[in-house]
């Protein structure tokens, strides 16, 4: 019998899920669709976005992702990507993150936007995006792969949910009147060594560019961001792998810093 192409994002979508759900990655589901078929990607990413929804996992916002031309060179695009946020991806400011949370983490720097109105009507402007945010802040995205040894493709990424891991927020929020995100510097360590730099500028020109195309995308995807809802508008320089015991540490100019760890494997503690 012929496999339909929803049994095969079916597919795609169960192979991801169970390695989420097993802690063991899998292999690329570039084998059930193909390499740069971004719609189908984006199913799969909807069919389990929906399926932890109906399971009690609750959407708080939404991340952009190979913003940073450094970044999308680490893997081999040239085209950003979106994932949906849930609440339980969140981790304190200074927090520890239990090892094996996340699937093959990275970190990476970013700046976030809070919404204080809906952005679901189309044609978002930039206009609509600076009177719809209520505050920034510093943030740090712990992204992962539920794919073997980061063998993928975008299609590969788009499917697992744009490699979205969990997320820190600093703890002081800032007005957009107060910085120039473009302008904002960022510097990167890793127990107390500088591992990555960079700036505002290297996330699509500006932070709130790659807001206003996530705005946009999700509102034709008829996912729109609300009131309340968090947007993490991507890397300000190249993601760094963590190890076991390692411990980050991001400050970004006019916003301030974040930090975040990483407990050694079998540490119960």
């Amino acid at each position: 019998m012929q496999t339909t192409i929803t049994e095969t994002l079916a597919r795609a979508a169960q192979r991801l899920r169970a390695a989420h759900e097993t802690g063991q990655p899998c292999s690329p589901v570039r084998d059930l669709i193909d390499a740069d078929d971004l719609d189908s990607a984006y199913r799969v990413q909807d069919i389990n976005s929906r399926y932890w929804e109906s399971r009690g996992r609750r959407v708080v916002g939404g991340k952009i992702g190979l913003t940073a031309r450094v970044v999308q060179q680490q893997l081999g695009v040239d085209q950003p990507d979106y994932g949906l946020l849930f609440a339980d991806m969140a981790v304190a400011d200074g927090g520890l993150i239990p090892w094996g949370q996340v699937l093959q983490p990275k970190v990476e720097a970013e700046v976030a936007l809070v919404l204080a109105r809906d952005l679901s009507h189309d044609q978002i402007t930039l206009a609509d995006l600076i009177g719809a945010t209520d505050y920034v802040l510093p943030a740090l995205e712990v992204v992962g792969s539920r794919i073997a040894d980061w063998d993928i493709t975008i299609a590969d990424t788009v499917a697992d949910n744009a490699s979205c891991g969990a997320y820190v927020l600093g703890t002081t929020p800032r007005s957009l009147r107060e910085v120039d995100l473009s302008l904002c510097g960022m510097n990167l360590t890793r127990r107390g060594e500088p591992v990555s730099v960079g700036a505002g500028a290297a996330c699509l020109g500006n932070p709130l560019n790659a807001a206003l195309w996530l705005a946009n995308t999700l509102a034709r995807a008829r996912r729109p961001l609300r009131a309340g809802d968090l947007i993490l508008t991507g890397a300000l320089g190249p993601m760094v792998p963590a190890r076991p015991g390692d411990r980050f540490r991001a400050c970004i100019a006019g916003l301030g810093s974040v930090s975040v760890g990483f407990a050694k494997e079998n540490d119960d503690d």
